[in-house]
């Protein structure tokens, strides 16, 4: 057995503190919620918060969204694909778009459908992900103006996602002159001007945010509390919102070091022992929880003194040492996680998701 737990109350904690954070500074945030995979209950309890947007990049997790409440705008926040335009139109309230075919698509399908469907064009600068290249975008924008049923709310970036590149008081100024150009040329107001991110939100407190940034998408920092840009934790946040616990299902004194002529593993790899005595020994507790359900970079085991030493597809090998604790078999082994750390167990069908105080 392996389960996640959510600490709603450590949630709150972290969107009251956020929430408070941007509105002083008059910047409205949406949740990027594609860390929960879709998962029903534990989006039930974001949306009791008080959230006004949630954003994701899978079309499934923003239908789930609108079943839980309707008043819930939904963003999808990742150029939309060809297949899934009807679809999109149709759980999704905003797209991100940075192709002038796929926003025609997207007219096409508004129509059909008689809705109007909203975009926010992003803008490349500098990440080489998503965005559209600097020189086109007033044509871009110029065709996009144009097309019936849609409806330009915003101008956007990303950073730091692929390539780690920061965000800057240069870049987001710069973000926002677009954003002054567009208008001056086109006569259009722009509602979203949308630069932040996580890793964004360290700017406010030196002081280097641009007043016209005013829209924000926050994921890792609004559920581990996070500072990303400097890779710590808020003082005033929580990190261990999500904690993961795994069942140990053997427990026996073996040697540290392995018998036999050493070949490749599971991974391809091929494992060195130089240091280890041969005789040396130590309890090594097997635990229900695999490569198939995490990567072990991603996690820690909460007592410091315990250490991975072996993952295969369906379990985990725990150092445990002299056994102080007296662990048995059925006894839990607690973890904590990073951001991809809980991506990954929530996207394992094998993890049993459950809320705190249960």
């Amino acid at each position: 057995m392996a389960f996640i737990t959510l600490d709603t109350q450590k949630l709150k904690k972290n969107y009251d503190y956020l929430e408070e954070l941007l509105s002083q500074n008059g910047i409205t945030w949406a949740v990027v919620s594609k860390l929960l995979c879709g998962n029903k209950r534990y989006l039930e309890e974001v949306i009791k918060l008080g959230v006004k947007q949630l954003c994701d990049s899978r079309v499934s997790n923003l239908k789930m969204i609108k079943s839980i409440s309707d008043e819930i705008e939904t963003i999808y926040i990742k150029p939309p694909p060809k297949h899934s335009i009807d679809k999109i139109v149709r759980y999704a309230d905003i797209s991100f778009n940075t192709e002038i075919e796929t926003i025609t698509r997207l007219s096409k399908e508004a129509q059909k459908q008689d809705k109007i469907h909203k975009v926010i064009i992003m803008i490349e600068t500098g990440e080489l992900r998503e965005g559209v290249l600097q020189e086109d975008f007033l044509d871009f924008y110029d065709a996009v103006f144009k097309l019936p049923n849609i409806e330009v709310v915003g101008i956007g970036t990303n950073l730091t996602c692929m390539y780690g590149i920061l965000p800057s008081h240069d870049k987001l100024v710069q973000l926002c002159l677009y954003e002054q150009l567009i208008e001056a040329k086109f006569n259009k107001e722009i509602e979203y001007v949308s630069g932040g991110a996580s890793v964004t939100v360290p700017l406010i407190f030196q002081g280097l945010l641009p007043k016209g940034i005013n829209h924000f998408r926050i994921g890792e920092t609004f559920f581990l509390g996070t500072d990303v840009y400097n890779n710590v934790t808020f003082d005033q946040m929580e990190n261990d919102t999500f904690q993961l616990y795994a069942e140990i299902i053997e427990l026996t004194e073996k040697r540290m070091r392995p018998i036999g002529e050493l070949g490749k593993n599971l991974l391809g790899e091929t494992v060195i022992f130089e240091d280890t005595d041969q005789s040396a020994t130590s309890h090594r507790a097997l635990i229900d929880l695999g490569l198939l359900d995490i990567d072990e970079n991603h996690i820690k085991l909460k007592n410091k003194n315990h250490k991975i030493v072996g993952a295969s597809s369906d379990m985990l090998v725990v150092d445990l040492g002299k056994n102080e604790e007296n662990y048995q078999v059925g006894s839990l082994l607690e973890f904590e996680m990073d951001y991809m750390g809980v991506l990954r167990i929530m996207n394992s069908k094998y993890i049993e998701k459950r809320i705190k105080a249960e």
